[in-house]
């Protein structure tokens, strides 16, 4: 059973908003710093909004700021990443990560250490003009 899946992914119109899903098994969320990155096409991956849960502040990136917001669900064991105005560039396969707390949420996004906890495979979301 893979530790992180994402869901919820698929097309939208530019303009438009999506709530996408990355859900945790085998471990608990609520203990790990946990963000949110995407990789369009022919580009690196991009850290978009990571929570550290340490020092009680989220770290949003250029492209997720007044856009994409980051919430937890522990009953569920799952994090959402709520993006509205999402437009053609947006389009990428958007993953999460959790990893150990020590880090902070702009340590997480700047330089996502994908060495250690868990990394979801992505879902992919496709905006249209």
């Amino acid at each position: 059973q893979v530790p992180l899946v994402e869901s919820g992914g698929g097309l939208v119109q530019s303009g438009g908003s999506l709530r996408i899903s990355c859900a945790a098994s085998r471990f608990s969320l609520e203990y790990y710093a946990v963000g949110w990155f995407r990789q369009a096409p022919g580009k690196e991956r991009e850290g978009l909004v990571c929570d550290s849960s340490h020092d009680g502040v989220i770290y949003y990136g250029d492209a997720a700021k007044d856009r994409f917001t980051i919430s937890r669900d522990t009953v569920n064991n799952t994090v959402y990443l709520q993006m509205i105005n999402l437009e053609p560039e947006d389009t990428a396969v958007y993953s999460c990560g959790a990893v150990p707390p020590a880090l902070t949420g702009q340590s997480m996004c700047r330089y996502p250490p994908t060495h250690l906890g868990h990394w979801g495979r992505g879902t992919t979301v496709t905006v249209s003009s």
